[in-house]
């Protein structure tokens, strides 16, 4: 299988996406959330707007994802590594396709758009891609180094 068609498939086995953000000082912070995905490989995701992520999000839109199956057996481990720009959504018709998109996956029926704006605690976020790559495993004097290639999703 190609490098492109095994990080689409890592991405549509894997429901959880790991997101690398920075505040505005630099100071580093790692959550896994939830995440569904559209046919340009755009990710979304609901959080508390208090949280650290949604808070350095909103300070630094620049983040780093990463969708690594680690259901295999050891030294198996595939990932998808994806650098991109995130941000919290805030138009109704847009925010209904992500909505659809995340709870279609979750297997349930959609929330309401509302449920995700105003006074609401909860918000709805967007990475949109910006590059992407998946890891080789290469030997290096009988040393295994694990290295990226990159790679376009669509």
């Amino acid at each position: 299988m190609d490098r492109p068609a095994k990080a689409r498939e890592i991405i549509e086995k894997i429901l959880y996406v790991t997101i690398a953000t920075a505040s505005k000082d630099g100071q580093p912070w790692n959550s896994p959330v939830f995440a569904a995905y559209d046919e340009h490989y755009n990710f979304y995701w609901t959080s508390w707007a208090g949280t650290q992520h949604s808070q350095n999000i909103s300070e630094n839109p620049k983040v780093f994802l990463l969708i690594y199956d680690s259901t295999v057996p050891q030294g198996q481990g595939e990932g998808v590594y994806i650098k991109a720009t995130a941000g919290e959504m805030t138009y109704p018709v847009e925010m209904e396709h992500a909505v659809s998109l995340l709870y279609k996956r979750k297997g349930k029926e959609p929330r309401k758009v509302e449920e995700f704006l105003g006074e609401s605690p909860r918000r709805l976020y967007k990475a949109t891609p910006k590059q992407c790559w998946v890891n080789l495993d290469i030997d290096v004097k009988s040393n295994f180094i694990d290295t990226r290639k990159e790679i376009s999703l669509v």
